[in-house]
């Protein structure tokens, strides 16, 4: 399946901590979205599926998501109808291995694009 993963102005990822929540972009906004840090050694931090804007929000008062914020947190996240989103979750899950969260969603793999490959 393929997404179309979001980017910030300039066509730059966004920053995890200051995208602008508040935007009409995000209202009743649902999918999938990724966590990750740039630096020398770029990994992804976590994935997860919901209401974007809300679970966004969540997570950046998470310590264990913070923790990586020395490496510059970016985020970006894509449109998904509910059916697909447990086995697009699942496929990120174990392509992605993010270093926090290990529970997934028990469901059928679906490939998808990744972000870096648009």
């Amino acid at each position: 399946m393929q997404l179309t993963w979001i980017k910030c102005e300039r066509e730059e990822w966004c920053p995890f901590q200051t995208v602008n929540l508040n935007s009409d972009h995000f209202d009743n906004l649902q999918g999938v979205y990724i966590i990750w840090h740039g630096g020398k050694n770029p990994a992804t931090v976590r994935i997860g599926q919901g209401m974007i804007k809300e679970r966004i929000q969540a997570h950046r008062n998470e310590p264990t998501i913070l923790a990586y914020a020395q490496y510059s947190l970016f985020v970006t996240w894509a449109n998904v109808a509910p059916p697909f989103r447990d086995g697009i979750e699942r496929f990120l899950a174990e392509t992605l291995k993010p270093k926090v969260g290990e529970a997934f969603p028990q469901a059928p793999s679906i490939a998808v694009n990744l972000p870096w490959q648009q």
